[in-house]
């Protein structure tokens, strides 16, 4: 995972020449030619990308080999207008060449972008992992297409690098496709206690900023497939992306694990969710009832006809573990609903904050220090 940037291209009007070639050709100078004596045009040797400005001429006489001291490993070269014979046959390659370099760039784009992939309705084989030029997000702003909400993507997370590697690029692109803008942040949890997703969850809310308006809390190992799965701004009420009627493990009527999206208004409104959840799960359980606490409705997708094969499962449990151990007065203390705790009372710190790219997909990393108090919650701990 590492993050770059692509040198600047040239300047309008200007074009990329090799040192030591010709500015006129793009053909090396001095070059070793054979094979082509009586005829008007060089035909071997490499060249230049396709000038779509002007028609390339045939080369002038070779001058004096070798590259200036000095020179850069590339020219900028101002595209000019000169004298010169005509090529045989050089209008017919051109048209050949920019007509293949237009079919390239328009294959890699529908390759990216996953429209190559589709099979069946609204449906979409899982991205395979590759590198896809990012989009900008200058153009977020620019374009009123993106709409005017931004998503705070909320990832909980504990070493499972092989699924973060899949779920970043995956989720960029899926949103990117359905023009949403978003923000990726990995909650990565770097402490000695138990996993606390809910506790992760109201931290990478508070630490999400003001240029999101609303969240989705997601799990990484949950990858959506079928494109008309709405994740746009949920105004009237927080919506369950990853409903029981979709979700491949979960049915029960009042679950709202896995993917749910809420404003951040009503995720205030709810003060976000209990700290006392330490280990694997009901966390979310006790979330519902917050919701409905809060006179929130809850909404679902409608009409969605690929069922439990909505979403791809990365998660593998004989490989990866899950801590559903339950400790001292945990058993019964998980059923209960946490009338103090959520937002006002999370406690930790932030160890750093790093952006990273996975396979051209950017996304924030947060290294997370929970606190525990012993004294309320003594099952944050194993031993």
């Amino acid at each position: 995972m590492a993050a770059g940037r692509a040198p600047p291209g040239p300047r309008l009007g200007e074009r990329l020449v090799p040192a030591g070639r010709s500015a006129r050709t793009g053909l090396p100078r001095n070059p070793r030619v054979g094979g082509t004596a009586g005829r008007g045009c060089v035909s071997g040797g490499p060249r230049s990308a396709p000038d779509p400005v002007s028609e390339p001429a045939c080369p002038a006489s070779p001058g004096p080999g070798g590259t200036e001291a000095g020179a850069a490993p590339w020219e900028h070269v101002p595209v000019t207008e000169e004298a010169g014979g005509v090529c045989p046959g050089g209008s017919r390659l051109f048209f050949v060449a920019l007509l293949l370099g237009f079919a390239s760039l328009l294959w890699l784009q529908l390759s990216c972008s996953g429209d190559v992939a589709r099979r069946g309705h609204g449906a979409a084989a899982p991205d395979p992992l590759k590198p896809c030029p990012p989009e900008s997000r200058a153009s977020w702003a620019e374009d009123p297409s993106w709409g005017p909400h931004r998503l705070a993507l909320l990832i909980p997370f504990r070493e499972r690098f092989e699924e973060l590697l899949a779920f970043v690029p995956h989720m960029h692109r899926f949103l990117s496709r359905k023009r949403i803008r978003h923000h990726i942040f990995v909650l990565n949890q770097v402490d000695h206690y138990r996993f606390n997703r809910a506790s992760l969850i109201n931290v990478g809310f508070l630490e999400s900023g003001n240029d999101t308006d609303y969240i989705a809390m997601h799990d990484v190992d949950l990858l959506p497939r079928n494109e008309e799965l709405d994740y746009g701004f949920p105004e009237a009420g927080p919506f369950h992306v990853a409903s029981p009627e979709l979700h491949p493990l979960y049915h029960y009527k009042t679950y709202v694990g896995g993917i749910l999206l809420l404003t951040k208004q009503h995720y205030e409104m709810c003060n976000g969710m209990s700290n006392r959840f330490w280990g694997w799960g009901r966390e979310d359980d006790e979330f519902y009832r917050r919701i409905k606490g809060a006179g929130l409705q809850l909404f679902r997708p409608a009409g969605i006809k690929t069922g439990y094969k909505t979403f791809q499962h990365l998660h593998d449990p004989a490989w990866r573990k899950r801590d559903q151990k339950r400790i001292a007065t945990q058993k019964q203390e998980q059923f209960k609903v946490d009338r103090d705790g959520g937002l006002n009372n999370v406690r930790y710190r932030i160890e750093s904050r790093t952006a990273l790219s996975v396979a051209g997909a950017p996304c924030t990393v947060l290294n997370i220090l929970l606190d525990c108090d012993a004294s309320k919650t003594p099952w944050c701990t194993l031993s």
